[in-house]
């Protein structure tokens, strides 16, 4: 079995237990069918998508529409936003006034994709808006973001650390690999729990954690076009994004939602109006080069590299509900 380049290293070691584990499941493959109505190819009518979200989460909502509409899916609908800086899922699920109506629209059973994203560890708001939305529509699904790092490693406390000193540049990749594995096993095993306890596996992860790093890992190859160090990916040491890993993050997502590949797909207005990557001027870097002007041309191989990172994480991970041969069209 050939390994991507850039795949976690522990779907590597997994190797041995899954072939052993692909044998077995011919014999179960029927039960599996009959667990799941989660469609086997590519989605091309609209889809209803609510957002609660973050600052390393929110430009999604916007990014996904756009993507859909380019792809030729006319019909995809925003169904709402919930927006809580440096948010836990609960805060989303708490809020007392409730004025994006999360709660209720969810509720409606009018939602076909939810998508959240917990800050460090899952919260029990994922609970509750799972056991809302699958009562509602059973065939809903919720996209739980397994995002980068903050501050390049896994400190998963609060109150959150937000002036810690880091300089992305000297990142060691394989050790944040590490931590970014630590990270996404406590996630999953969370969702993988309450999927089991619902009978139907409506909670999938978007991995762009890991699709960040193998962005990273290209720029550090020379192999990013546009992109000179690992810090044109960030506003500021917390990790706030820049365009480009916007855009990565909202092509996992939309690979996801639509099952289908992003490769193809025109330039999004976000890297179009691009032109300098700096950090915010709060960030002193030492040293501190002329930014690099970003080519017209130079966006249209990054979008393309962007779009072939987001197919291949999510199409080698185990719970987006793809697979290496899902079909890219």
């Amino acid at each position: 079995m050939m390994v991507p380049t850039g795949w976690s290293s522990r779907w590597k070691v997994a190797l041995p237990v899954l072939a052993l584990l692909a044998v077995l499941s011919v014999a179960t493959a029927k039960a599996a069918d009959n667990k799941s109505d989660r469609p086997a190819g590519p989605i091309a009518k609209g889809q209803r998508m609510f957002t609660c979200a973050h600052s390393f989460h929110a430009f999604v909502y916007g990014l996904v529409a756009e993507m859909a509409k380019q792809a030729g899916i006319p019909d995809h609908e925003s169904a709402g936003f919930s927006g809580i800086g440096g948010s836990r899922v609960i805060q989303h699920w708490e809020k007392e006034d409730d004025k994006h109506q999360a709660k209720a629209v969810v509720g409606s059973g009018k939602v076909d994709v939810l998508t959240l994203s917990p800050i460090w560890l899952p919260d029990e708001g994922i609970d509750s808006f799972a056991k809302l939305g699958f009562e509602h529509n059973p065939n809903i699904r919720i996209l739980v973001q397994e995002y980068w790092m903050p501050n390049d490693t896994y400190e998963p406390k609060y109150p959150l650390d937000t002036k810690k000193q880091v300089d992305h540049n000297a990142t060691d990749l394989a050790e944040l690999r590490k931590k970014t594995d630590q990270y996404c096993r406590d996630m999953e095993a969370y969702c993988t729990g309450i999927n089991k306890r619902l009978g139907k596996d409506i909670l999938l992860v978007v991995p762009v954690g890991e699709a960040s790093i193998a962005l990273r890992e290209k720029i550090v190859a020379g192999k990013a076009p546009g992109l000179t160090k690992q810090w044109d990916l960030f506003r500021d040491m917390w990790g706030h994004p820049q365009p480009p890993l916007q855009v990565l993050d909202g092509y996992c997502y939309f690979a996801e939602i639509y099952r289908r590949s992003p490769v193809g797909l025109p330039v999004p207005t976000v890297l179009t109006k691009m032109t300098t990557l700096v950090p915010s001027p709060k960030v002193k870097l030492p040293p501190n080069p002329t930014p690099h002007v970003i080519t017209g041309q130079e966006k249209v191989d990054l979008n393309r590299l962007l779009q072939e990172i987001a197919w291949e994480t999510v199409t080698h991970h185990p719970m987006t509900g793809l697979t290496p041969d899902s079909p890219a069209k």
